[in-house]
């Protein structure tokens, strides 16, 4: 059911559009709530590993949590910064808060080797490598003789 119907010349609606795509109730976007902003993630599969890229840009990685649980990856990160500007009789006359905090979590397949899983950061980007077990890694094509 569609509520507004709108021709692509209409201005109006994209305001409309811009309230929903934000999805302050939380669900599919990466805006989990109010004021909190979900950072990109991409997985890659190699023959050897799974790479779990984060993208959050102007951290350091003392900001980052980094826990494995009965096979479950949770990766977070919080941030509180206050910063005030007084006069001299002590009064604010500025005061600026920021609160930012995240939090993935990943189930990992059983082929993944956990005492070997490692992390870096850098360039904005958070990189957890997760090696496959030796039995999990694709083998190589062979022929097989028939007798």
């Amino acid at each position: 059911m569609n509520l507004i119907k709108r021709k692509e010349d209409q201005w109006l609606p994209s305001v409309f559009d811009d309230l929903i795509k934000n999805d302050w109730l939380g669900g599919t976007s990466n805006v989990g709530s109010i004021g909190t902003r979900i950072p990109a993630v991409n997985i890659q599969e190699t023959e050897d590993n799974f790479m779990v890229a984060v993208a959050a840009p102007g951290k350091s990685k003392k900001q980052f949590n980094i826990e494995l649980d009965n096979d479950v990856l949770t990766i977070s990160s919080e941030e509180n910064e206050e910063r005030e500007l007084t006069d001299s009789n002590g009064r604010f006359t500025r005061k600026e808060f920021n609160y930012n905090n995240f939090r993935r979590a990943f189930s990992l397949p059983e082929s993944v080797e956990s005492e070997k899983i490692s992390a870096t950061y850098k360039d904005g980007i958070l990189e957890i490598n997760l090696p496959k077990k030796e039995e999990a890694k694709q083998q190589a094509k062979r022929m097989i003789e028939i007798k």
